[in-house]
């Protein structure tokens, strides 16, 4: 009797998982922006470094020391070397978030800008995320995901989201996140005149007049560990207040351009 035999099915291989490589921008600036931020920027420096390894060849980090009163300078100069790639701006005193914003885009040099905080509420390795969706964007800006705030804050940030989208069109639904990626052409023709935390909100009005295209991408937010948070602060919201009432014609004529 013939033995019939049944050749034995090889296994699958398993298939191999491609990982896109990360996205490579042509140039990155890193602004961050600082007040008393002596227990964090130092691990903000390493982590936005480390970031515009991973995205581009060319890069410089801008630390803009909002006239700190600890030893927030001293610590980041320890950065600072012959290589350029860190670069300390010291204002000489406390003119506003705005202004320091302002002062870290104007000494940018490189063609994409990425403004973000020194308070390490943000994992800057998403950057890499942002700099794949740069090929169809002009700006790309972050939403923070379960917003880790306090309560108060996360209620007045809500609302004033809310009013100044109403106001102005605006397309992004977290106005004030502190992760936003700019080509660096775009904010050449942007002049920003606030000094308090409305700058988020007339950067974007501004940059949507020249015809910017927005994206709005999630990213992950984390608990401030060390420091002090002063966005809910009664005085900042007040000078915001202010700003958006000196600035409120022209921004709704732009937006509506």
């Amino acid at each position: 009797m013939e033995r019939m035999t049944t050749a034995a099915t090889p296994p699958s291989r398993p298939r191999a998982v491609i990982e896109a490589p990360p996205a490579t921008l042509p140039g990155l600036s890193i602004v961050l922006p600082c007040f008393n931020e002596e227990a964090n920027v130092a691990d903000a420096i390493r982590a936005a470094t480390s970031a515009a390894r991973r995205t581009t060849v060319d890069y410089e980090v801008l630390v803009v020391d909002d006239g700190s009163t600890d030893a927030t300078s001293e610590i980041a100069s320890e950065f600072v070397d012959g290589t350029g790639r860190v670069r300390l701006l010291v204002l000489p005193h406390n003119h506003g978030y705005g202004a320091a914003v302002r002062t870290g885009i104007e000494a940018a040099r490189m063609p994409w800008v990425l403004l973000t905080d020194a308070d390490l509420q943000f994992d800057l390795r998403e950057l890499e995320d942002f700099a794949r969706l740069s090929a169809s964007a002009d700006v790309v800006a972050g939403r923070r995901v379960l917003r880790q705030d306090p309560l108060g804050r996360r209620i007045t940030g809500a609302a004033w989201s809310a009013l100044v989208r109403r106001l102005f069109r605006l397309p992004v639904t977290d106005v004030d996140c502190a992760f936003k990626l700019f080509r660096r052409d775009l904010l050449d023709g942007v002049t920003l005149t606030s000094d308090g935390a409305m700058v988020s909100t007339e950067l974007l009005v501004k940059c949507q007049a020249q015809g910017a295209r927005v994206i709005e991408h999630g990213v992950r937010h984390r608990p401030r560990v060390a420091g002090e948070q002063s966005g809910a602060h009664p005085r900042v919201v007040l000078r915001a207040f202010r700003e958006l009432a000196r600035e409120h014609h022209e921004l709704r004529r732009l937006s509506r351009a």
